[in-house]
């Protein structure tokens, strides 16, 4: 498991949506036929929304073997490989700066994951749904003011408030056909 780090939460940033757009890009130039696509999740991927300034990135394969296999192709890019991390099926990666700074997270999923579905729902529910996206800011701030320096208690003091919207989500996203 990766150590916790200190939470940060920044306010909304034009730029997150810019630097996923480049990390793709180089993801995708360095694993080619290996991804199936690429995409930008969690809080930098919504529109005005404060954040722990991470990206989030969930790439696709048609298989999750192929993501193993890209083990050295992703530690030559600055990952670090974490397993699974408690989501079967998931291969969890981090990028820190040469300083120590975490900057990106990639969960890798393979095509047809029920996570893949989970992720999108939750970032498009957020984007079409302000009120509840400005809730889950204030779930966010409760949470870092109570574990200021523990990414892992900060996750877990959210989870909760994440479950619940999911559902909401899942069933708005389904309904909306855009999956």
């Amino acid at each position: 498991m990766p150590p916790p780090i200190t939470v940060e939460i920044a306010p909304y940033s034009e730029a997150w949506p810019e630097s996923a757009r480049r990390e793709i890009e180089q993801l995708t130039g360095a694993l080619g036929a290996v991804l199936c696509g690429v995409h930008h999740i969690g809080s930098t991927a919504i529109p005005g929304l404060a954040a722990k300034p991470i990206l989030d990135l969930m790439p696709v394969a048609a298989d999750i073997s192929l993501i193993d296999d890209a083990v050295p192709i992703l530690e030559r890019l600055g990952y670090r490989g974490w397993g699974e991390l408690g989501i079967p099926g998931r291969r969890y990666f981090t990028g820190d700066t040469v300083a120590g700074t975490r900057v990106t997270q990639l969960h890798c999923f393979p095509q047809g994951s029920p996570h893949l579905e989970r992720h999108l729902a939750f970032r498009d529910y957020l984007r079409e749904h302000h009120v509840v996206a400005s809730a889950y800011q204030r779930e966010k701030e409760r949470c870092s003011n109570l574990h200021p320096r523990d990414s892992h208690a900060y996750s877990d003091c959210k989870a909760d408030w994440i479950i619940r919207i999911e559902s909401e989500a899942l069933r708005w996203y389904r309904s909306t056909g855009t999956q």
